[in-house]
């Protein structure tokens, strides 16, 4: 069977993430969307997303038969074995929420998907799903994603030892893949939920974890840190200061002081150093955020709600961010004060204005990061790219 996840309806309200990735790429807790769907149907997955970047992601492996599934829906394995018994031409669905399809000879593109799949025989699910329906779910539903992947990710397998001069707090809550470091004077506290550090990840000396957490392969915590729950570190990210329920996506960096809290920050940012982000309004009233598809703020229901930044946006030294901002993709921003809550993609200043960042520099600035750790922008990323850019809305 051939297995495509697919962008539903809810992408406009994963801007700026979706900006850069299709849903099912979206990392809550220890595993994105698609690591969990593959790992519970054991095989490798398509994509179905939006033009501009299908180029950059498989769209499947030609085979007639295809089962499509939702990539804002987080499997479990109840909903994996439902799936594989679906019928053709049938679609299984949650309260009107679309779960999966299986269709036979489609060749269309992901609106077309939506469409035809609105022609199929339903059948309901009678179990309880858990999706992502806005950007702040990304955080919100962290520490539910980390306590389901667990069990995913240590099935059958035997921890690394905890080293000489760790000191840990509900052990049997702790795994360590082989390869991690974790240095002396580190204190874990996983009676308040799981932590799992990752292969080839290193905790540095006086760190302070308090679980739900996830530090990712290849991630770093610099010395002393204080990570509460529920915080994932994605993979290749270096991180430092004080992180409370942050979603870090991957090659991220917030390697000094300063507070982040109910977060989300994607790929190849940098927050320089004693940056400090907001994340509760001082008369503790429900906070709004930009909802950049509707060109409006909308209340998020939450109290705490901090910084939402895409992907290669980056700040300077001492930036402070209020309750809420929306920072868009490739930003550079910089100076005092508070910039505005909402920074369009390709945006260059701060809290005197913004103009412009030119997209020949902003692409010198990506590869250069990225060039750190032996990578760069692939042909088809470019084209992905520059069909941000120009179809922005920026200063």
């Amino acid at each position: 069977m051939n297995y495509i996840l697919f962008d539903s309806v809810v992408r406009e309200n994963l801007l700026p993430f979706a900006h850069t990735r299709p849903i099912a790429d979206i990392r809550c807790g220890i595993l994105t969307m698609r690591e969990r769907w593959e790992h519970l149907l054991g095989t490798t997955t398509g994509t179905l997303t939006q033009g501009y970047m299908q180029a950059c992601f498989e769209q499947s492996k030609t085979a007639s038969d295809t089962i499509y599934i939702n990539g804002a829906v987080m499997c479990n394995r109840e909903l994996a074995q439902q799936i594989t018994t679906l019928s053709l031409n049938e679609t299984l669905t949650k309260d009107g929420t679309v779960i999966a399809a299986r269709i036979r000879n489609f060749d269309g593109d992901v609106y077309s998907l939506n469409v035809a799949i609105g022609q199929l025989n339903v059948k309901e699910y009678d179990g309880k799903i858990v999706q992502l329906s806005n950007i702040w779910d990304i955080f919100s539903l962290n520490e539910t994603a980390i306590k389901n992947d667990w069990p995913l990710v240590t099935q059958d397998k035997i921890s690394a030892a905890v080293p000489d001069g760790v000191i840990v707090n509900g052990r049997e809550n702790l795994y360590i893949e082989h390869g991690a470091v974790i240095n002396a004077g580190t204190v874990i506290n996983a009676k308040t939920g799981y932590v799992y550090v990752g292969k080839d990840a290193e905790i540095l000396e006086g760190s302070m974890l308090r679980g739900p957490v996830a530090v990712c392969e290849h991630a770093v915590i610099k010395m002393g840190a204080k990570i509460y729950g529920a915080t994932t570190i994605g993979p290749g990210c270096k991180v430092g200061g004080e992180i409370n329920n942050a979603v870090f996506f991957a090659n991220s960096n917030k390697s000094h002081d300063g507070y982040l809290g109910n977060a989300v920050i994607g790929e190849w940012c940098n927050l320089g150093a004693d940056t400090n982000c907001s994340n509760l309004k001082n008369n503790y009233d429900l906070v709004k955020v930009w909802h950049e598809a509707s060109q409006k703020e909308v209340n998020t229901g939450l109290t705490f709600c901090g910084l939402l930044m895409g992907d290669h946006s980056k700040c300077g030294i001492n930036t402070m961010f209020n309750t809420g901002t929306v920072v868009g993709v490739s930003c550079n921003i910089y100076g005092g004060g508070f910039p505005d809550k909402y920074i369009p993609s390709f945006s260059w200043g701060g809290s005197d204005g913004f103009i412009t960042y030119r997209f020949d520099k902003a692409i010198e600035t990506a590869n250069r990061m990225m060039g750190r750790r032996n990578k760069e922008l692939s042909a088809a990323e470019l084209a992905l790219y520059q069909y941000l850019f120009d179809n922005s809305t920026k200063q």
